[in-house]
């Protein structure tokens, strides 16, 4: 387990759109483009062994600058956990989350890859223990996730989300489904587990109501 005295102040980061890790949750991820190749090199040489994930931001035309895109203000970071090579080099890999963080400044050198000074303090809860979810309905929130499923042609394994507990279910979701960036953005910033069950439903019903696609519902 890392304690927060153990997180560095600087990680490499992995700008990825729609990708969303939570504390407590494992992303796995294909790593292919050469310069995600030697940032996986470089972290398991690390005693932490630590990656950002984070989303690009879309900025007005007004402000766009030529080069890489701007970064989110907050991304969760994770352990490298599993990690097998491909024959023709490609690496899959497991992340495991440990904690989010907000972006302090972006450090420039010579690394092929984006790395960030980070402040991890005001995440200090993603360190403890499992969060509990008192307000949580599972009756209710079932009925309407399986409406949802049926609305958008998803599966899933109804028996293990049965019996998961709220943290894994609604992180899980909130990783899983079919969301904007910056719907996965909002998700990942809600302050407590509560408040991304709330925002998980309100994203959910404005999709059956129709959101962005007005043929859900016909």
């Amino acid at each position: 387990m890392i304690n927060a005295a153990d997180l560095p102040d600087t990680i490499p980061v992995f700008p990825l759109p729609g990708a969303l890790m939570l504390p407590r949750t494992r992303l796995p991820l294909h790593i292919f483009e050469p310069r995600y190749l030697a940032m996986i090199e470089d972290a398991m040489k690390t005693k932490h062994r630590l990656i950002g994930m984070i989303q690009p931001r879309e900025t007005p035309v007004s402000e766009k600058r030529v080069g890489e895109k701007r970064l989110q203000a907050i991304g969760c970071g994770g352990r490298l956990t599993g990690f097998s090579e491909t024959e023709d080099g490609r690496y899959m890999i497991t992340l495991s989350g440990i904690s989010r963080f907000r972006v302090r400044e972006e450090v420039q050198g010579f690394a092929p890859y984006r790395r960030c000074l980070v402040d991890w303090a005001p995440f200090a809860r993603d360190l403890g223990p499992t969060e509990d979810d008192k307000g949580f309905k599972r009756p209710q929130f079932m009925d309407l996730l399986g409406r949802y499923f049926t609305a958008m042609n998803l599966s899933t394994d109804w028996d293990g989300l049965k019996e998961a507990e709220p943290e894994l279910l609604i992180n899980s979701l909130s990783m899983l489904c079919p969301f904007s960036p910056e719907d996965k953005q909002a998700l990942l910033e809600a302050p407590t587990l509560d408040t991304r069950r709330e925002t998980l439903v309100t994203l959910i019903e404005f999709a059956l109501r129709g959101g962005a696609d007005e043929e859900i519902m016909q």
